[in-house]
């Protein structure tokens, strides 16, 4: 199989996830709950987990890196520290449900959308400065689209943030790995991401990079001042109840250590220059209409594109029975298909990983050919 979603979750993995996973389950116990080896075991896992993150991610203190379940849980934790009923919040046109269902969920919110074309990064900015002149008390953006794999320009929209001192939400779940993340410059709030897509991790795991305590969406044990019947008020503990994913957040670890091993920059080297083999493949393609945009740099490893005449999930069937892995349809995302002028019918997606090759892309523009 040529596997081509990896912006849904990377199926390829190093070596190096696969055997800590089963090291984990082997030889470790909960973390918190014990001095003897399984448990301290577990509890230096976790700790070279954050301090590795803090590491690639400019996180102050290890402490605030806090571990999730994956990118939602994160993003709701987040929401829920920072948005209260009747708040004003500032969203991109490119947010995932991840972000628009939490709000959903909170009364008489004020919501807007940052309106701008598909691959205008000068002209969203434009209209963000424009709406900051007006009182927000959120701003929630994603740093890359899953849809079109379009690349915001986080730097500057922090910068906007922090100059009109208003709280930053980053959702990296189709940066973090492949694009620099950077709490600490940009100053964001929160910024969530999952562990299983660039991070290269198990399923089931993610990270909240944390500038404040925040709020709990859980309340349980944590293995501290346990006489206590309200949450810690210290990080990481007070956003972690219960027991962790111990052999997930040890392939976790190992993820992130095989990204400091490649460097993120060669990585999205190595992705954008698939992006321009599918791109340039696609447009010599008769009834093939495909998202992308003129500069490299406004682009990750996502492609999505349409069929003349052929529903999306006909595609992706299709080319699924040929041994071909892609996604159709709205990819959980209707916000951002309203943005690109897709939401009638979504789309066709490609995404790519350290693990695809120039050969795969050649033998998936064949087989898009033959269909078409």
């Amino acid at each position: 199989m040529i596997y081509l979603d990896s912006a849904a979750t990377t199926y390829q993995k190093p070596s190096s996830v696969y055997k800590a996973v089963r090291e984990a389950m082997a030889s470790m116990t909960s973390p918190g709950r014990g001095t003897y080896g399984p448990a301290a075991r577990a509890s230096r896992t976790l700790l070279a987990c954050r301090e590795e993150a803090a590491a690639l991610f400019q996180v102050e203190e290890p402490e605030g890196v806090v571990l999730t379940f994956n990118a939602t849980h994160g993003l709701n934790i987040a929401i829920h520290s920072l948005v209260k009923p009747g708040a004003n919040v500032l969203l991109s046109g490119y947010e995932h449900n991840a972000v628009t269902r939490p709000l959903a969920s909170i009364p008489d919110l004020h919501v807007e959308v940052v309106r701008a074309p598909l691959f205008c990064p000068s002209l969203f900015l434009e209209e963000l400065r424009r709406r900051l002149n007006h009182p927000v008390d959120v701003v929630i953006c994603t740093h890359v689209s899953n849809v079109f794999g379009y690349v915001l320009p986080m730097e500057e929209i922090a910068a906007l943030c922090r100059r009109r001192q208003v709280p930053l939400i980053v959702d990296a779940s189709q940066s973090a790995g492949i694009l620099p993340v950077r709490l600490a410059d940009w100053g964001a709030a929160f910024v969530a991401m999952p562990g299983h897509k660039g991070l290269y991790g198990p399923q089931g795991t993610g990270l909240l990079l944390c500038s404040q305590p925040g709020q709990p969406l859980l309340a349980g044990g944590t293995g501290s001042l346990s006489r206590q019947a309200e949450m810690p008020d210290f990080l990481p503990d007070r956003l972690e109840a219960g027991t962790h994913n111990v052999p997930g957040v040890a392939g976790l670890l190992a993820g992130l250590r095989f990204l400091r091993r490649r460097g993120i920059a060669s990585l999205l080297r190595h992705e954008q220059a698939l992006v321009r083999q599918t791109v340039e493949g696609l447009r010599r393609l008769s009834g093939v209409q495909v998202y992308a945009a003129e500069e490299k740099d406004c682009q990750s490893g996502v492609v999505s594109f349409r069929l003349t005449g052929r529903d999306p999930g006909w595609v992706a069937e299709a080319l699924a029975q040929r041994g071909i892995a892609v996604r159709a349809g709205l990819h959980c995302a209707p916000l951002a298909h309203a943005s690109g002028g897709t939401e009638a019918t979504g789309t066709v997606r490609v995404s790519f990983s350290a693990f695809n090759t120039a050969q795969e892309v050649e033998r998936f523009l064949r087989t898009l050919g033959r269909l078409r």
